[in-house]
């Protein structure tokens, strides 16, 4: 398969995880539909933002939890997406623009904090969160009322933008749907110096649902989160440019960004023989 090549004529962009929370004591039988391919081990699951940014501008992906929700869902917290943005030099109050991958609430919580912003979303995921599908408590339960109502706000206050499908939402970076996990659920491709990569944001929780087609067991749709798989392997450059949602191995493939262990930066190349020893499903 031909994969996309980096365009000489587009902007590149830095690209960084922000790791703001985790779930150590989480199971790999937790993490797969079906049979559980490692026999329960250890599988600990991280929680991130994402920064896309160059000189022109600077894109938030997804904007986390509060301390407050952490504790109420029994996540370790570990620093505020704020606070991590601020080792960035990035101002919550300075950020124009963020894309939301779906509404739940570990990606859709604290728009609050980030007033001046607006909202990129899939106007299927506002159906989704907003629509008779939240009779269903099974399907609610990943949902917060509060971060739904602060999407609703923005978008009465004018500062939400639409995408139904691909769209781009600057030059080198754009969103498309993939569905699967919820109705709306968007994967953001962005051009960097090592090529096209992509934030696979739930469409691909680790590294391991992705290659072992094994879903994440939250899913609205078994079948469209298959056929996501693919599409996310279409539209990045090879594998290493594929980013899952909550793989720990992603900080220990990639660079910190000046000693900071919960930042590293996706636009530099990963490791040739990186240490995934506390990552074994990586490895199997």
């Amino acid at each position: 398969m031909n994969h996309p090549s980096a365009d000489t004529n587009l902007p590149r962009y830095e690209v960084f995880a922000l790791r703001y929370a985790t779930h150590g004591e989480r199971r790999s039988a937790e993490n797969y539909l079906g049979d559980d391919p490692h026999d329960d081990i250890s599988m600990p699951l991280d929680f991130y933002v994402w920064v896309i940014r160059n000189e022109q501008r600077t894109i938030l992906v997804d904007t986390g939890f509060s301390a407050e929700m952490a504790m109420r869902r029994k996540r370790n917290y570990l620093h505020s997406p704020v606070q991590l943005l601020e080792r960035l030099d990035i101002e919550a109050s300075a950020v124009q623009d963020i894309i939301i991958t779906h509404m739940h609430y570990d990606h859709a919580g604290n728009i609050d904090a980030f007033a001046n912003a607006r909202l990129h979303i899939q106007e299927a995921e506002m159906a989704y969160c907003t629509g008779r599908c939240m009779c269903h408590a099974p399907l609610r339960k990943p949902f917060e009322a509060r971060d739904v109502a602060s999407a609703i706000e923005r978008l009465y206050a004018g500062r939400m933008v639409f995408a139904n499908g691909e769209k781009n939402i600057a030059p080198g970076i754009s969103v498309h749907l993939l569905g699967g996990h919820t109705a709306g659920l968007q994967v953001v491709r962005v051009h960097t110096a090592r090529g096209f990569i992509v934030l696979a944001s739930d469409a691909a929780h680790y590294w391991d649902n992705l290659r072992s087609r094994r879903p994440f067991p939250i899913v609205l749709n078994v079948a469209d989160m298959l056929e996501g798989h693919q599409r996310i392997e279409d539209l990045a450059e090879g594998p290493n440019h594929i980013i899952p949602g909550h793989d720990p191995a992603v900080r220990l493939k990639f660079p910190a960004w000046r000693n900071e262990p919960d930042i590293v930066a996706l636009h530099e190349h990963p490791a040739s023989t990186p240490a995934l020893g506390a990552a074994p499903w990586v490895n199997e």
